[in-house]
């Protein structure tokens, strides 16, 4: 039955062997994954792919072959199973027609909409559930949760269901990337490698073993030589966009960081959420009060600094775009102000994107950010960061 998966395989030139296939059946046969589709796709990528470079082709075959398909809940012998609490809780969630939406209108602006909002904080002294003004659940409100409102304010809510929110009021927490991941990280540092230019300073030796044979050979006894060791003398800015729409793209940035901290001596990284703001930090779960400021950050280091940002620029356009707009504080600037700031001062930028390069077209804040970097946005995958390093390095 996994012919037309081996097929589409060979069609795409991923170089997989019928000694592979019949490995991954093998191990089907013996039933090493059952009823999961996530650890089928696990155990057919560790017996069909051989090169890293060959994972992206792969999760666009799998996911073409197997589109539709989910994990089996059940299990034999299992009769009955719990109903989720958040389903039970959702159950309270606005849904409409078409025709009922199209009735819907917008409070007409983003200023409107936020001097509405401030209005009805003061006025609202109870919880409200399913109306059309108060802030609450299940309504047609443009504040709130779980309803519907296209241009509305989200609160209370940790994830979208129309994606049409204007603002998430919302304050979240976020995990620390992991600098140690390793499985992955191989080709991310070849890639990364491009950016190097090499130096040697008196801080460490390292072994010189043609010294040492040369020396040897001239005094008639062992003579060991050692020389300064090389460092890479490129010098690195990270500014890593986490929380929110990022979740889904946490192993790949987390490669990517790993391989980063490898490669490169001189290398600092600030998180941010969605936007740059007036306001960066280095740990997750102390960025509430420990915020760095950003005009700190562009005075401490010099302009012969690289900078990579990594996100994938999905957000409202009011983020970027306007005074106000940031999901969990009054920003006075726009983020865009503070982005360009970044490349006046680090002419050598470059944006890494893991969201798929087909799907930038059709997202107006993606556009936006890649009309001010110049269009110096790449993929995260291994040959995007091989063109990012191009640019780089010029």
């Amino acid at each position: 039955m996994f012919i037309p998966f081996f097929l589409a395989l060979k069609q795409a030139k991923i170089p997989v062997t019928l000694r592979e296939y019949l490995s991954l059946l093998e191990a089907m046969d013996r039933q090493l994954v059952m009823y999961d589709v996530e650890g089928f796709y696990y155990l057919s990528r560790a017996a069909l792919v051989k090169d890293e470079r060959n994972l992206d082709r792969f999760d666009q075959v799998f996911s073409h072959t197997f589109k539709g398909l989910e994990s089996l809940a059940t299990r034999p012998g299992v009769e009955e199973q719990e109903i989720p609490e958040e389903w039970l809780r959702r159950m309270a969630e606005k849904h409409l027609s078409e025709e009922e939406r199209a009735e819907i209108e917008a409070l007409g602006g983003f200023e409107k909409l936020m001097e509405t909002l401030k209005k009805r904080l003061e006025e609202q002294e109870k919880r409200h559930q399913g109306g059309n003004k108060w802030i609450g659940t299940a309504g047609t409100s443009p504040f709130g949760a779980y309803g519907y409102n296209p241009e509305g304010v989200r609160i209370g809510q940790n994830e979208s269901r129309h994606r049409r929110a204007v603002n998430i009021w919302d304050k979240r927490t976020f995990k620390n990337l992991d600098d140690g991941v390793e499985l992955g990280t191989r080709n991310i540092k070849v890639a990364l490698k491009r950016l190097r230019r090499w130096a040697r300073d008196g801080a460490a030796e390292e072994f010189d073993l043609s010294g040492t044979i040369r020396a040897t050979a001239e005094h008639g006894y062992l003579d060991v030589k050692t020389r300064p060791e090389r460092r890479n003398a490129v010098k690195l800015l990270l500014f890593l966009d986490v929380g929110g729409s990022m979740d889904g793209y946490i192993r790949v940035v987390e490669e990517l960081f790993s391989a980063a901290r490898a490669e490169f001596k001189h290398m600092e990284y600030f998180y941010f959420h969605n936007c740059l703001y007036e306001g960066v930090w280095k740990d997750n779960y102390r960025r509430y009060g420990h915020e760095m400021p950003t005009l700190d950050v562009l005075h401490k280091f010099g302009p012969d600094y690289k900078v990579i940002f990594v996100g994938d620029a999905a957000m409202s356009p009011y983020e970027i775009a306007h005074p106000g707009g940031a999901i969990e504080h009054w920003n006075k600037e726009s983020g865009e102000v503070w982005l360009r700031r970044v490349i006046d001062q680090w002419r050598s930028t470059v944006w890494l994107n893991p969201a798929p390069q087909k799907s930038w077209d059709y997202t107006h804040s993606t556009q936006m950010i890649r009309q001010i970097f110049s269009d110096r946005m790449y993929p995260l995958t291994l040959t995007g960061i091989d063109g990012a390093m191009k640019d780089l390095s010029r």
